[in-house]
């Protein structure tokens, strides 16, 4: 038997695929996405184009762009993409999903998040967020959750650390993204981190965390460092 170091064993049965399948929470549904979707998105699209500066597309020049595009990206597995429809307004307004699924290593990613401005910084955009974890982590079982983000993608940053994902470090030169050079920070959640992360995220999302003008009462942060 090999002296040198080995890590520990664990529980090496594949995790199962994401289902294609609706999600309801109590501020956000998340809907598979569909080529029906394209109309609203293009709507919630309009005068934000600093909203695609990081992403690996957009901004569409057209709604016939855009629905092409649409069409295309629901047909994928992996990523497999859900729009956004807060329940406080019923109208489709982002996508994300899940991606870069490694059944074998029970990891997968968080990713392709597009939040339009009638999202951004909504209890539905936290709440869409978590539910795919919490699909990822607790329904499927995968132990390890990615998230990554272009290196200059300030908000993204700030959005993993307020998740509670734990910073691994940064691929140099990694990609080619529209013609320029994307460096990229990883990082993760493992599965002796999420119970935590988990709770937090259910604390700040809980009626009582917020005042009658919607605001929160304590940030992510401040509930993780009280837990």
């Amino acid at each position: 038997m090999s002296t040198l170091p080995i890590g520990p064993e664990t529980d090496a049965t594949p995790r199962p695929l994401p289902a294609r399948t609706t999600i309801r929470g109590a501020h956000a549904v998340l809907e598979p996405l569909h080529v029906r979707h394209a109309p609203d998105l293009w709507r919630a699209a309009q005068g934000a184009d600093d909203s695609w500066t990081y992403m690996g597309y957009g901004p569409f020049p057209s709604q016939e762009a855009m629905t092409k595009f649409v069409a295309e990206f629901a047909a994928t597995h992996d990523p497999m993409v859900w729009a956004v429809r807060p329940v406080a307004t019923g109208v489709v307004a982002g996508w994300l999903a899940l991606m870069d699924i490694q059944p074998k290593n029970a990891a997968i990613e968080l990713g392709n998040i597009w939040f339009g401005p009638p999202m951004q910084r909504t209890r539905a955009a936290t709440e869409a967020m978590f539910l795919l974890l919490k699909l990822a982590a607790d329904d499927l079982g995968y132990r390890r959750l990615v998230w990554k983000c272009n290196a200059l993608n300030a908000p993204s940053r700030r959005a993993a650390d307020r998740l509670g994902f734990i910073y691994e470090g940064r691929h140099r030169a990694h990609m080619v993204v529209k013609g320029r050079v994307r460096e990229t920070d990883w990082y993760s959640i493992v599965d002796g981190e999420w119970p935590a992360c988990r709770d937090a995220l259910a604390a700040w999302l809980a009626p009582a965390n917020f005042g009658p003008d919607g605001t929160a009462r304590r940030g992510l942060a401040e509930i993780r460092a009280a837990g």
